[in-house]
């Protein structure tokens, strides 16, 4: 029995803006993103009934069509017509609802996977537009890398890998809707929008320094003026040294850049001391 095996890694946001809202509900967002070495992984296999089946080790993540990754394969399914079923197990490492796009990125994983299983033969731009009817992380998700996304976050342009260094990731115990943070967002209140141009500069020079300075997100100000748990993090991983630091998507994941290994453990350490999910990893370069 063949069984095909995807990593799905968690994203951060380098840039997100929000240029203003759309007459279809969506966001006209602009974006610079990047995957790092957080990963799901998603072991796929045929079966010989017709079924979608989902297993997990984690205990907290729905297994039916809540699920980004059981959406995925369903919708490969009724597109493509395809008669077979699929035992699907996602062994959970990214935190849920966390900014991160754990979820787009397993829907990501299941496009890349059920199309090597089923003999499907479609391209990447063909996974892309799917991915967009599932959400609109998922098409970046699919490409990987780092790229600037347009429009509700389905327009990708590859980018410069950024220059390489630690993230420290810290996630407090508390769940954020991302449908609630742009609910409260309001364009008109945005003091100043972050730099695009700067962000792809800094990449294109491979400079950290400028990289650091470029970082924005307009959506953390709703976060953390809801969150104080958020805040808190971000003013320790400051106060600890870490070179760059922003909260990711609509949070609450909070990450600092990190150009020194020896700064590392006390990052880590002064963030343990009161927030229990800290990683500390690399960019996907």
């Amino acid at each position: 029995m063949t069984k095909i095996y995807e990593k799905a890694p968690a994203k951060i946001n380098l840039v997100l803006d929000v240029l203003r809202k759309r007459e279809d509900g969506y966001h006209e967002v602009e974006m610079v993103m990047t995957m790092v070495d957080l990963a799901d992984r998603l072991a796929l296999e045929e079966l010989q009934r017709d079924q979608i089946v989902l297993a997990s080790q984690a205990g907290f993540i729905p297994l039916d069509e809540k699920n980004l990754a059981f959406q995925a394969a369903k919708l490969l399914k009724q597109r493509y017509g395809v008669k077979k079923g699929v035992y699907i197990y996602l062994d959970k490492q990214i935190p849920v609802a966390a900014g991160l796009a754990g979820g787009s990125s397993d829907a990501a994983a299941a496009l890349r996977g059920l199309n090597r299983l089923w003999d499907l033969n479609l391209g990447v731009p063909e996974l892309e537009a799917l991915g967009a009817e599932l959400g609109s992380d998922v098409p970046f998700c699919v490409r990987g890398g780092t790229a600037l996304a347009t429009g509700r976050g389905e327009r990708l342009e590859s980018l410069d890998s950024p220059p390489q260094c630690w993230v420290v990731l810290a996630k407090p115990p508390i769940n954020v809707s991302t449908a609630d943070v742009y609910g409260r967002f309001r364009v008109n209140e945005v003091g100043t929008h972050p730099s695009v141009p700067d962000m792809l500069e800094a990449l294109r020079e491979g400079s950290f320094e400028r990289m650091c300075g470029a970082l924005g997100n307009v959506l953390e100000k709703v976060t953390l003026s809801h969150y104080p748990e958020v805040r808190q993090i971000k003013e320790v991983m400051t106060r600890l040294g870490a070179d760059g630091v922003l909260m990711s998507g609509s949070g609450p994941t909070v990450f600092g850049l990190v150009s020194k290994e020896s700064k590392l453990a006390r990052i880590y350490n002064g963030l343990r001391g009161f927030c229990k999910e800290v990683y500390v990893v690399r960019m996907l370069t």
